[in-house]
């Protein structure tokens, strides 16, 4: 693919965690990512291995997974791999191409020079985090409240199929 570094900086401005940077300082970071093709099938990242970089989607989709259960699709513009760049811990999911997908790698270090630089793209990633924390709250709340309620599957669905007749007034 090869981005020119104006299409780069075009396009890491879209991404949520560097939306509000300046475009001097966008510009230097755009300079300094790799570009890295995936095939389709091909495992980007592996749940439980060491992580020391991020990942943007620049083209593509990929399937985030924990062993074989589907967490999340990412597309164009969505960053993954950021957690293990910030605490040293093992990746948390499995990350599969599911078409050919070209990415931006950002690794620990660039993003810890940059952070010195520009401590505003901590705060940006941090309200990425909390807002996937949410998004899990959510679904986990939701798998929760179907539990209890027999009529609706672990997917969330009416068992039925149907909406539930309503009751007599």
């Amino acid at each position: 693919m090869l981005l020119s570094s104006l299409d780069r900086l075009l396009f890491i401005r879209q991404v949520p965690i560097f939306r509000e940077l300046r475009d001097d300082f966008l510009m230097r970071l755009a300079a300094i990512m790799e570009e890295v093709y995936f095939d389709p099938g091909e495992t980007i990242l592996t749940e439980g291995q060491e992580g020391r970089a991020m990942y943007i989607l620049v083209s593509g989709q990929v399937r985030v997974h924990l062993q074989a259960q589907s967490v999340a699709h990412l597309k164009a513009g969505d960053c993954f791999g950021e957690m293990s760049v910030f605490d040293a811990e093992p990746r948390s999911a499995s990350v599969t191409s599911l078409e050919p997908c070209w990415c931006l790698v950002l690794t620990q270090q660039q993003l810890y020079e940059a952070m010195d630089e520009t401590p505003g793209i901590a705060l940006n990633i941090i309200r990425l985090l909390s807002r996937r924390i949410r998004e899990l709250n959510q679904e986990l709340n939701h798998l929760k409240t179907s539990r209890h309620d027999p009529s609706v599957s672990p997917e969330g669905r009416l068992s039925s199929g149907l909406l539930p007749t309503p009751e007599p007034l």
